[in-house]
Parts: structure tokens; sequence; C-alpha cells
């Protein structure tokens, strides 16, 4: 077996491969058939074999050590120089998959070429090779058992359209912001992840623990196109920002199919505070926006190149889009639904009142610098979490005031009631229910303040988590004695891996390009929620003449004609797609499982 860097292969059917985590390669010898990760009895106290003395290599792109481990197994630690490799997770991605791909794996076909070996025989076995190599994508804090490797190696052998399959991503550490995690992160794979997986494709595969095909990588503009350096503004969104879910786009734009497999578990630490959390969701939200455009801008030929892809799954993946854009304008009118209640206020007062904080936040965002624009959505969000407590009163009161459950709120109340049915059928999670309540108090944070903040900031193109300058440094003691190894690195070096060269005018017009993006993305966003809240406000005002009617249906079963209850056009079409969306979603899990 083997670890490597963020990334590893395992070739299945010649039982040689190598599987990775961060920073670390294993390869060897292993046996499919049988238990490959370990054939000892964890019962049986044996005594550890010490580790074999080290061998330091000095090597192009920094410095390798390499062990010998007990089992014959060779273990390879990468160690990536910034001064000599471009730094951030892409260029690491290339250098791992080039060497991997298009060393390990294609040179033995081209030395048996170079021998006079027949073409076309070899062009077979190749394909085939490309076919059985899979790569694992870990992240260095993921920790998983090997039966949840085995279970997505599975889903690869048994599909073979299938080019990468994601398992059930569970955060860990401590606080509140875990806590919130847990339950976002769930309530993600049960409904959102299944759905994908059932009426299309899943949109990204996560780097944390996912697999992928070779031959997939190896596809026509796929792991060619991840070598693309950014020159626009949305590059440095979409490339840099979102490596894994790009990937993901050029796989299905290429035709692979993207899958999920609920039983396949990983364990990856989150953020656990707050100030982390934001900038981890400043690059997640802007590139997954960014992505999701690209997806449905070809969605025509995506479609016809891609059998998983119908027209109807990217119409509900744009109505996923066009309901999550809307988040912000939908938190302000939940909020002005609990002033009405709570502060029997004017209704176009309470939209009004509602729509105060977030504007004058927004403002902020502009003018003060990013650590304080974190510190100002922290207090705000301790403040909206008791108004959402608030509006969880206010719900249940509207429900016993109005005698139905057939309201906007009844409506949204049963939603919630699917989030604990969904729980419910998965026992070993039901626990996590106990975090909804934090994820309920949150939604403002998370769906109003976070937006705010991630697209006002989206010119920053630095990570702001686990990010450092600081150079590696390799004291070595020897030197890749193969000539054609050293010739492949320097030649992929050149090609691809070079640092940049900085170029002051061309960094500060990357600066004003990102800033223009921003501008003009803030504007569209926020001009659709702004034209939601408008349109709410004056069918307010205009009353009764344009609000539709609906019967009160009481618990019994009957309804009075004479007994109804007003809902503005709106209103009613929102929540009406809230409810498709979910019940679709739930009944894809419910097939899924």
């Amino acid at each position: 077996m083997t670890l490597q860097g963020e990334i590893g292969v395992l070739r299945s059917e010649s039982r040689r491969g190598t599987i990775m985590s961060c920073n670390t390669i294993y390869s060897g010898m292993c046996d499919t058939d049988q238990n490959i990760f370990s054939d000892e009895d964890p019962c049986i106290f044996k005594q550890k074999v010490a580790v074999p003395r080290q061998k330091i290599i000095n090597t192009r792109y920094g410095g390798r050590l390499e062990y010998t481990l007990p089992k014959g197994n060779l273990m390879m630690v990468h160690l990536k120089d910034k001064s000599l490799i471009r730094h951030k997770k892409r260029w690491s991605q290339i250098m791992y998959l080039y060497y991997i791909l298009g060393w390990r794996l294609n040179r033995q076909y081209f030395k048996e070429f170079e021998a006079g070996k027949e073409l076309d025989s070899l062009r077979e076995r190749l394909k085939k090779d490309r076919e059985n190599t899979y790569i694992l994508a870990l992240d260095g804090d993921t920790d998983f058992q090997p039966s949840a490797v085995m279970l997505l190696i599975d889903r690869l052998k048994l599909y073979p359209e299938v080019g990468a399959a994601c398992g059930r991503i569970h955060p860990t550490g401590t606080g509140p912001m875990v806590w919130y995690q847990k339950f976002e992160y769930a309530v993600g794979h049960w409904l959102q992840k299944t759905a994908e997986h059932v009426f299309g494709c899943v949109l990204c595969s996560p780097g944390c623990f996912s697999l992928f095909r070779g031959a997939a990588l190896m596809d026509d503009n796929v792991m060619k196109r991840c070598t693309t350096k950014a020159s626009e503004a949305s590059h440095y969104v979409q490339y840099d920002q979102g490596e894994d879910r790009w990937l993901c786009t050029l796989l299905l734009q290429q035709g692979w199919r993207v899958e999920y497999n609920a039983a396949s578990d990983a364990y990856t630490n989150a953020p656990q505070d707050f100030k982390e959390f934001y900038n981890q969701r400043r690059h997640w939200g802007p590139s997954t926006m960014a992505n999701t455009i690209d997806l449905l801008g070809s969605g025509r030929l995506t479609s016809q190149r891609n059998s998983s892809i119908s027209k109807p799954y990217i119409l509900y993946q744009i109505i996923s889009m066009a309901a999550s854009i809307l988040g912000p304008a939908a938190v302000c009118l939940m909020t002005s639904g609990s002033f009405v209640f709570i502060l029997n206020m004017d209704k176009n007062i309470a939209l009004a009142l509602a729509i105060v904080p977030p504007t004058v936040y927004l403002i902020l965002c502009f003018k003060l610098k990013s650590d304080t624009q974190i510190k100002i959505a922290a207090i705000m969000s301790v403040l909206y979490a008791f108004l959402m407590a608030g509006t969880i009163l206010s719900i249940i009161g509207d429900l016993v005031k109005q005698k139905t459950f057939l309201t906007p709120s009844g409506l949204f109340l049963i939603g919630m009631g699917l989030y604990i049915i969904t729980a419910a059928l998965h026992p070993q999670e039901f626990s996590l229910v106990i975090y909804g309540l934090l994820y309920f108090l949150c939604i403002p944070s998370g769906y109003l303040l976070l937006a705010i903040y991630s697209i006002v900031n989206m010119n920053n193109v630095t990570w702001g988590t686990r990010e450092t300058g600081s150079q590696t440094k390799t004291t070595a003691v020897d030197t890749i004695k193969k000539k054609d190894e050293v010739d492949f690195w320097r030649e992929l070096q050149k090609k691809y891996l070079e640092p940049l060269k900085e170029n002051k005018e061309q960094q500060e017009k990357i600066a004003d390009d990102l800033r223009e993006l921003r501008n003009k993305v803030t504007f569209a966003f926020f001009f659709c929620n702004a034209l939601w809240l408008v349109a709410t406000f004056f069918l307010q005002v205009i009353g009764d003449s344009v609000s539709i009617k609906i019967p009160k249906l009481y618990p019994n079963g009957t309804y009075d004609p004479t007994e109804v209850f007003s809902v503005d056009p709106i209103a009613l079409m929102f929540l009406l797609s809230f409810a498709v969306l979910l019940l679709m979603q739930f009944v894809a899990m419910l097939y899924h499982r």
C-alpha cells in the first residue's frame, strides 16, 4: 500500500498501487482479493519493528524521504519547496498527477515500445491499466477505515463510466462552530448529495476524501486543462479557490459520472472558530457559484456528452442555485415575519426594519478590513440567534392562531419536520438533530451575513486558513540517480510548475480586475434579492387585491370556505419552490437508501 501527498493510487487489477495522504507515499504490492491493508490480527500483541533508516534525496521540486517498511513496501515523503514549485494546492495536485499517471504508469509501456513491442498490444494494455488505476485524494487530517476505501473502489470497478466517487464526510472537533457544521454536513449529505446522485451527478467530490479513476483524469481536457494558468479574474475564483469542484466540473463536461457512497465514512477536522469558518466559506461560496455557472452555461453540450446529466437535472440545478442566491431575501422576510408577530408591527415597517441591518453590514464590508468584518458578523450572529429563537415561537404561535398547518409558517415547519424524519432514517446519526436547533438559530449568519461577507470579499483570493508563506528547507544527502526520472522532473517543472514571476504591474491589474468582478457580482447578487424584497413590499402595500385566498384546512381534515388566509404570489412561489425542492431531495434520499 501507499500514502502520498494530497493524492494517491491503487491499481486493483495488477495488485500494485499507491494510496496517498498528505505529504506521504507508500508504494508496493497488495492483494485486493483479501485484506489488502493488513493480514495481522489486531488483538494479538506484537513488538513493533523499528522503521529502517531514512534516505534523504535531493529533487527538482525540493526533497524526498524514502523508507523501506517492514513488509517490504516503499514509503516516500515528498517535500515541496515553494521556491522551486508553484505554491497552492492545485499545483501540488498537478505535480502528483503527472508523476503518478504521466511517469510511473506510462513509463513502463514507453520502455517496452522502445524495445520493439507491438504497438496495438501496448495501447490495449495501457488503456486497461488506466481504467484500473485509482487515485485517492485526502487531506492531511482525514481519518478513515480501509473498508471506506474499498467501497469507493468497488463503485469504480462496477461502473466503468464513473470517473470519481466520494463518501460521507464527518466534521470533527469541539465547540459551537463544529456542532453547526456537523448538522450542516449531515443535511448536505443526507439530502443534497443523494439528490444529485439519484437525479444526475454529484457536482463536487471533495478533495478531503475522494477516489478518482486514472483514465478519467487522463482524458482530454481534464488533467491537461488543470494546468491552465489563471489569466482572468474569474479564473482565480474558479481555478484556485475551488480546485476540487473545478476538477469535477471538467470530468462532468467530458462525460464522466461522479457518484456518492453514503456508507463510505471519513472524518476530517472542521474550523473551530468563527474567523476560520468564515474564511473557509469565503472561497468555497464564490467558487461553487462560478463552477455551477460554468456547468450550466455548457449545459446543452454537457447533456449531449454526459448521459447522467439530463435537461430536467439542469433545471433542478438552476432552481437550486436561484434558491441559494435568494437566501438573504428569504432571511429578511423571515425576520420581518417575526417582527410582525412578536411586536405586532405593520408588515411594511417590519420588512423595512429587517432590511436595515444587512444593508448596513454590506456597506461596512466595503469599508472595513476583513478581520473587522468578521468580528461585526460574529456580534450580529448572536443578536440574530436571539431573534431566531423568537421566530420559532412566532411560527408556533401563528399555527395556533390560524388553527391550521397549511400556512406559509406551517409549510416551513413541515419542512423542518422532514429533516427530523430524515435523521430518523439515519439512526446512527440521529443524535445530530440536537445540533439542528443551533443550525436553525444560525440561519441568518450562514445564509445572510456569510453570503454578504463572501461576495464582497471574493476579490481576496488568498485562502486565509492554514496558509503560510514559509519556505520548505531540506538537507539533501543523496540525489536521484535515474537519469530519465531527473529529465522527467526537469521537463515537468519547466512546462507547468516553475514559480510564476512576480510582475508588479500585472499584479495590480489582476487586483483591479478582481475588484471589478467583485463589484459586478455583488451588484447582480444583491439586485436580485432587492428586487424580490421590493416586489414583496409593493404586494403588501396593494393588499388583498393581488393576494391569493387559500381556504383553511383544519387538523381534522375539514375546512370552512368562509375561513381563508391570504398569501402574496411571490411568497407563495418561494414557499412552493422550497417545498418542492425539499420533497424531491427527500424522495431521492429514500431511493438512495
